[in-house]
């Protein structure tokens, strides 16, 4: 196992930049003002979000290579491990990183909300690539919170600071929109193959001994993260991963139904399911019959 660089608090990463400690909960990195650095797998105990303004090493976009070049915002939640393909290659950084604890918000609107913003969960080869006029927006955003950073502390800098990174998030929301319709063929491409894996899931007998399948196990399948997948597919077929792998299950549960040797208990050991009437259960909330129900509807 290479060696992990865990970085619990943002004054930690700042001494590690060799910068001054500054505010203890949000910070603004211009790292044209840090020194060489060495590759390594990292672990923060925050929010990063890191503007790149070159490239920072070979990447990988599911089995091929990923077009990450300028302009691209790379998102990391607190406790996530990120890698670089090269380790102990130093390098110097360029770019803006924006950073802040989760204590920032916390009892904020924005902290009930965080979940939204699936994107800290990606991977880095998962990144958002930025137009010129998209990469404006967000710099305006930055440097509002670092006026506020700047000016003397009173009742209303919080409440700014969280309100200009709110804006920003919802702002990289509609930009990851963008570029999931602009990388459409990319995105069938995914969808065909998800199908595909689900299929062959069921028909290969994988199902019965292993389980059900997850979106996690799909995301794996796809080299894609969990968050970015299901977002993914949630932009192409506007259901939610798990939704889709249900229908799957359906369709393959009814054609196994219309053959009569096999018993409703052999389908749904044949689909995953660890008891009989689980499998039950499970059919009538998505199509409010048993399977026996519908075995003798299809057969009158």
């Amino acid at each position: 196992m290479k060696e992990l660089l865990d970085i619990p608090t943002i004054t930690a990463y700042n001494e590690y930049l060799g910068l001054p400690a500054g505010h203890p909960l949000i910070s603004i990195i211009d790292f044209a003002k840090v020194g060489v650095l060495h590759r390594q797998r990292t672990m923060f105990g925050f929010y990063a979000m890191f503007f790149k303004d070159r490239t920072c090493g070979e990447m990988r976009y599911g089995r091929g290579k990923y077009d990450y070049t300028d302009g691209a915002l790379v998102t990391m939640g607190p406790r996530q491990v990120f890698n670089f393909d090269a380790q102990g290659e130093e390098f110097q950084p360029e770019g803006i990183g924006l950073l802040f604890h989760p204590d920032l918000i916390s009892g904020t609107e924005l902290s009930k909300n965080i979940g939204q913003y699936s994107f800290f969960a990606y991977e880095m080869n998962e990144a958002l690539h930025l137009s010129d006029a998209e990469r404006s927006v967000l710099d305006d955003c930055i440097a509002k919170i670092r006026v506020e950073l700047t000016h003397p502390n009173d009742r209303f800098t919080r409440k700014l600071i969280v309100s200009n990174l709110e804006l920003l998030l919802d702002y990289c929301l509609r930009f990851f929109d963008r570029q999931f319709d602009s990388r459409k063929p990319l995105n069938r491409d995914v969808l065909s193959r998800f199908e595909t894996y689900l299929n062959d899931y069921f028909r290969s007998g994988r199902a019965e001994e292993e389980g059900l399948p997850t979106v996690r196990l799909c995301a794996d399948a796809m080299h894609l993260s969990t968050n970015y997948f299901s977002d993914l597919i949630k932009k192409e077929t506007g259901r939610a991963a798990l939704d889709f792998i249900h229908s799957t299950t359906i369709s393959i549960a009814k054609d196994m139904i219309y053959d009569d040797r096999l018993s409703l208990s052999q389908i749904a050991y044949r689909l995953g399911f660890r008891y009989p009437q689980h499998f039950s259960r499970f059919f009538k909330r998505q199509t409010d019959m048993t399977p026996a129900q519908y075995r003798e509807s299809i057969t009158r």
